[in-house]
């Protein structure tokens, strides 16, 4: 099961028998089988007709619509799970101070040490005296997290790690490509356009196995509630940031898969041109279906499995099957 993703423009997706069909504007097709889809990403002016997006309904499989430059728009989801006990678990966890801090400070710990390990695995061979200090700083850190006596505080010390983390990123970086600082909104050179453009899909990703199990993606721990926003999401997705999109990101850099040239910039922003969204909508799904050997379960899987085992594992601490909510720590 793979996602599904439609980057090209002017396009249009229709039914047929159990595939879709995707014309694409110089009128040739491609047919995929719906039992191959788990997900759809839909990015700029692509059209799927209404039989198309009631079978991706009846067969579970969620829409994701990005704009043009890859910001999330919307979504359309098949009806979530009707586990009221596991929701009613999870709203009674978020009232609860000490079990809020107690899952907030498992997330920010996953995501420190898999910023740490990033870290710590690129200077086996750069050797770098900045990168070890960062790596040792992240580790001094994560040591301050059982300390903190709320959620202000694991932000702030998620938020140094974070600063310490991406000081040092641009070392491990080869090629022309340069990072200094990580910048958001709007993202203001090719490596901030991959990343954000990646913790967007990742964000969906964790929303789609959130709907699964039957969560609230609105209710978080870490993350207070806004209107509108994945407070949950977020939380979960902390811990798979720097394994899955920075990992991603520095794949293609170093490999040197996109330069440059396939970024433009709009109103000082920086986006991927179409194509290279093709190459990095590609690799991010590599990514999700590489194996790996589950530190804790100890049999092999794949990173997009983890994410729902990640939001299986929080229903289990939120019905008290489990003492702790463990993150996905890699070694």
């Amino acid at each position: 099961m793979t996602t599904l993703y439609l980057n090209e423009q002017q396009s249009i997706v229709k039914k047929r028998d159990e595939y879709l069909v995707v014309q694409y504007p110089d009128k040739q097709k491609r047919e995929v089988p719906l039992i191959k889809i788990s997900q759809v990403v839909v990015t700029g002016d692509v059209t799927l007709t209404t039989p198309a997006l009631h079978m991706l309904l009846e067969a579970g499989v969620e829409v994701c619509f990005l704009s043009l430059h890859g910001h999330f728009r919307g979504r359309l989801s098949p009806p979530v799970a009707k586990n009221v006990f596991l929701r009613r678990a999870q709203f009674q966890a978020h009232i609860d101070p000490e079990r809020a801090l107690q899952v907030a400070g498992a997330c920010v710990k996953g995501k420190l040490d898999n910023m740490r390990t990033m870290l710590l695995r690129a200077n086996r061979q750069l050797q770098d005296k900045a990168v070890g200090d960062a790596a040792e700083a992240i580790r001094c850190m994560v040591a301050e997290i059982p300390r903190a006596s709320k959620v202000g505080v694991l932000l702030g010390i998620e938020g140094n790690a974070s600063a310490s983390y991406f000081s040092v990123f641009g070392k491990l970086l080869r090629g022309p490509m340069t990072f200094t600082r990580r910048s958001r909104r709007p993202p203001t050179d090719p490596i901030n356009a991959m990343l954000s453009l990646g913790y967007t899909m990742l964000t969906q990703q964790v929303m789609g196995a959130i709907q699964i199990v039957g969560l609230d993606p609105y209710l978080g721990f870490l993350h207070q509630p806004r209107q509108g926003r994945p407070a949950l999401a977020l939380d979960l997705m902390e811990e798979f940031r720097p394994i899955i999109v920075d990992s991603v990101v520095l794949n293609i850099v170093n490999h040197r898969i996109l330069t440059e040239r396939d970024f433009y910039q709009e109103l000082g922003a920086v986006y991927l041109k179409p194509e290279a969204r093709k190459t990095f909508y590609a690799k991010f799904e590599e990514r999700l279906q590489e194996e790996l050997l589950h530190p804790y379960f100890h049999y092999r899987t794949d990173y997009r499995r983890c994410l729902e085992m990640q939001v299986r594992l929080l229903g289990k601490w939120l019905t008290s099957d489990i003492p702790f909510y463990i993150p996905l720590s890699t070694r």
